[in-house]
């Protein structure tokens, strides 16, 4: 029986810039874009309760709070804040299955402290997480993923809660179908409309008729319903891509202005780029035009790319081929990929795809 700790801080963000800038504390806190297109990636606790969540466009979270104070994203900083967390996890185990910057599976069936309480160490990766870097974490604990993901949002912020296995169907059997792991609005909608609305409801359909309605996601909703995932924590991930993106704030016709913002982007990408040492040879460029069309460009070079000259003048290349005569531009991204042919290939958590 597996022993998994799912940790996810709390408001990560917003929480790193609240610890940073004291006049931030206590106040609602939005990390994010306040232009007319942008969105929220993480809102404070005290944001949240006016109802505002993350993706959520920044005028509909102003219009729920006026008072809402939008702090650009730091992302150089959020990267160092996750790599200290993620240096905690590895004093307790290899088996580190990180889903973003701010969440991560960890399975301490065996582990290097040689406890046998998962819900010991978990108490323990919470406390040293706020002793290094400030910021708090929730903790959920269980016999696998599914359940350990679920117990952590369960007593949110701050929490640590434990699933035991002669309890867990029991406790499948009460939630709501929102608190399902992968369960979206429009899925959750779809189960509404046939009468599923908890996880008793969703019990008592067969895995035949659960597939039916959902595809190859029926039987994992048959086989969570019954509290089972038979899934491993997987240490490694193989960086497949590297990209980088902007929406702009009024749309572009000026091949000029560009390639000015698919400069910055490149800059952007190629400092990931040789951080995680992921050299590909496929540039990809990415337009969205202002009737929400998307078009990709890509071209493979027979070198992996070795430098920022290199990548900015393909980039640049395939920018240029792009008919801007019909349609200006709303969003623009430019990324790396193809390294699989490489003699040495880099292991790590893939943050961020292709597009």
């Amino acid at each position: 029986m597996r022993k998994i700790i799912h940790i996810d801080m709390d408001a990560f963000y917003a929480s790193v810039e609240q610890r940073d800038n004291r006049e931030l504390r206590g106040k609602p806190v939005a990390v994010g874009y306040s232009e007319a297109r942008g969105v929220v990636a993480t809102a404070s606790y005290e944001a949240r309760k006016y109802g505002i969540r993350s993706a959520m466009p920044s005028l509909t979270a102003k219009s729920k709070c006026p008072s809402l104070i939008f702090v650009s994203p730091r992302f150089d900083v959020y990267h160092d804040v996750s790599s200290q967390i993620r240096d905690i996890f590895y004093d307790y185990t290899n088996l580190v299955e990180p889903l973003s910057l701010d969440e991560a599976f960890l399975d301490v069936t065996e582990n290097r402290k040689n406890n046998p309480s998962a819900t010991l160490i978990a108490r323990e990766i919470k406390r040293r997480i706020y002793e290094t870097t400030g910021l708090r974490a929730s903790a959920g604990v269980s016999v696998n993923k599914f359940l350990a993901k679920i117990a952590s949002d369960y007593k949110k912020p701050d929490g640590l809660f434990v699933i035991l296995p002669e309890e867990a169907e029991r406790f499948v059997e009460g939630l709501k179908i929102e608190q399902f792991f992968g369960v979206g609005k429009v899925t959750a909608r779809k189960m509404h409309e046939n009468g599923i609305y908890t996880g008793l409801d969703l019990k008592r359909r067969s895995e035949r008729e659960l597939t039916l309605l959902f595809g190859k996601a029926g039987r994992s909703f048959y086989m969570n319903a019954r509290g089972i995932d038979d899934r491993e924590v997987q240490a490694e991930r193989v960086i497949k891509s590297i990209s980088n993106e902007t929406t702009f704030l009024q749309d572009k016709d000026s091949m000029t202005l560009l390639l000015v913002e698919l400069y910055h982007l490149a800059g952007e990408v190629m400092e990931r780029v040789e951080k995680e040492n992921f050299y590909g040879r496929t540039v990809t460029v990415k337009v969205k035009y202002a009737d929400f069309k998307i078009i990709t460009r890509s071209r493979t070079l027979p070198h992996r790319i070795s430098g920022f000259d290199m990548f900015w003048n393909t980039a640049r290349e395939i920018m240029k081929q792009v008919d801007l005569s019909a349609r200006p531009v709303r969003l623009l991204g430019v990324g790396v990929s193809n390294a699989a042919d490489e003699p040495e290939r880099k292991f790590t958590q893939l943050e961020l795809d292709l597009f």
